[in-house]
This record gives C-alpha cells, sequence and structure tokens, in this order.
C-alpha cells in the first residue's frame, strides 16, 4: 500500500506508549507463524527494550508519520537485550507497521537514527536480527557488520569509526 508524505521526527515524552506497539509489530515472523498474544511484550526479554525509556543516556527515538499517524519508530536504549555488546553501546530497534514496509520508510529512519547517535558521541550501535528477516539487507546497507552468530540470529555492530 502507497502512501502520502513521510515525516521523521523525534519522539514526544508522552508518545512512549507508542514503543509498545512497535515493540509487538517488530517479532519477526516467518510467513505461516501464528502470531503470539500482545503480552508477549510484558516478558523480561521483550519488556527491557521499552523498560523505563527516555530516561537514560542513549534513549532516542524517531517516529515516522505517514498522513498524520505514526507508521514505524526507531529506538535506542542501552539494555541487556539480544543485541547487547556492553553498557556504553545502544541496541538499536526498528519497527513499521506491515503496510508501511517496503517503502523506504525504515532506511530514513534507521539513517536518522544512526546520524542522531553519531552525534551525541557513540562510537557505535548494536543490533540483533533473525537470519531470515528481510531487514538484514536495510542494515548491510547502513553498514551494519556481522560480528556473532547465535543460532539464527545474527548480532550485528555499526562502527562510526570505521567507513562502511
Amino acid at each position: 500500500m502507497k502512501h502520502g508524505s513521510v515525516h521523521i521526527r523525534r519522539m514526544r515524552p508522552d508518545e512512549t506508549g507508542l514503543l509498545r506497539e512497535f515493540l509487538y509489530q517488530a517479532i519477526y515472523l516467518p510467513a505461516g507463524t501464528e502470531p503470539p498474544p500482545r503480552t508477549v511484550v510484558d516478558l523480561p526479554e521483550l519488556r527491557v527494550y521499552i523498560e523505563d525509556f527516555g530516561i537514560r543516556p542513549g534513549d532516542f527515538c524517531l517516529v515516522a508519520e505517514v498522513d498524520g499517524k505514526a507508521a514505524g519508530v526507531a529506538w535506542s536504549h542501552i539494555m541487556e537485550d539480544y543485541g547487547h555488546i556492553d553498557n556504553h553501546t545502544p541496541s538499536l530497534a526498528l519497527s513499521l507497521l506491515p503496510d508501511c514496509r517496503g517503502q523506504g520508510i525504515g532506511t530514513q529512519l534507521l539513517d536518522g537514527l544512526l546520524v542522531l547517535l553519531q552525534k551525541q558521541g557513540y562510537q557505535r550501535v548494536s543490533l540483533s536480527v533473525q537470519a531470515e528477516n528481510p531487514a538484514l539487507r536495510l542494515y548491510q546497507r547502513a553498514g551494519f557488520k556481522m560480528v556473532e552468530t547465535r543460532g539464527n540470529e545474527y548480532l550485528m555492530v555499526r562502527d562510526f569509526t570505521q567507513p562502511t
């Protein structure tokens, strides 16, 4: 589905509730997989992505608005998540509503968040992505390099001190 103009902006403090919905939307489901209940985001290993967001260094979030509605978010958070490297490197999460994928919105969000993190002085950012997730190509194009394989997941890092 093609949408109107895309507007990328910082998330407002009163919008942290968006992260819960987009965390759910970020769960990669291979074709034919039954979606989990929405309460899955309350599990400790997922809750860490949104818990206490906005109060610590490394907490940044960009929202993509399409036709005045949130269509996607990209956020970073220093946390003990699947993409954790160390306590100085933010982990990145990116999520789009299903009918907004494949239109370049994710690229705009990702590029914007990477610029923001660089301007804030971070040397690198990490993430975890499942091998079969189409977003893997997006991360590779943005300069993320694989540092570790964990089962069917890749731990990837974008190092701002290295040319892409």
